[in-house]
């Protein structure tokens, strides 16, 4: 990715289209070049589906579970357990950790009455030694989309846009690609 990459990228998300008459607005990119670097980014997996922002409490979402899982080590533990608690009904992240937890599950539910299925299938799962969850009771930030929460600058300097421009010079004044 370039620095015409994340430009459309961070204006997709802040902005939440995928138009590009209305990236080209915001960025003044052509519209051709929105249109290439988009299928570029659909091919690449960088971009996985049409931006999609559902405000999970109006949609009934509106009990968030943080759950913090210990289970049995064994060869491959993480990946069978981790996969069984990704089976469960409302949950949508589930990470592997360092440290004395196993994994942290992050859950939706569509109400209070659900939280205690929710545990019980965790505890289900024959691996799991034990839980403990919490629950959310007020949102400060929910910053669905990553990009929003760093300044063009900051990306464009983690994908190495300088190094880039550095290393094309470099290959430029010595084509052979050696010493």
């Amino acid at each position: 990715m370039d620095k015409t990459d994340i430009k459309i990228l961070k204006t997709m998300s802040e902005h939440g289209t995928v138009s590009p008459n209305d990236i080209n607005e915001r960025t003044e990119i052509p519209k051709s070049t929105i249109y290439y670097r988009l299928n570029k980014l659909k091919d690449a997996g960088v971009i996985r589906s049409e931006i999609f922002d559902l405000d999970k409490q109006k949609a009934g979402f509106d009990i968030t579970v943080i759950s913090e899982v210990m289970a049995a080590f064994g060869e491959g533990y993480h990946e069978k357990v981790g996969e069984k608690l990704a089976e469960i009904e409302g949950v949508s992240h589930v990470y592997f950790m360092m440290g004395d937890t196993d994994f942290i599950v992050i859950s939706h539910l569509l109400g209070r009455d659900k939280v205690e299925d929710l545990i019980s299938e965790f505890e289900a799962i024959d691996e799991v030694e034990r839980t403990s969850s919490k629950y959310i009771i007020s949102t400060i930030k929910d910053g669905g989309d990553i990009l929003e929460n760093y300044e063009l600058e900051t990306l464009t300097e983690a994908h190495g846009e300088d190094s880039d421009a550095r290393s094309n010079s470099a290959k430029q004044t010595n084509p052979s690609g050696s010493g």
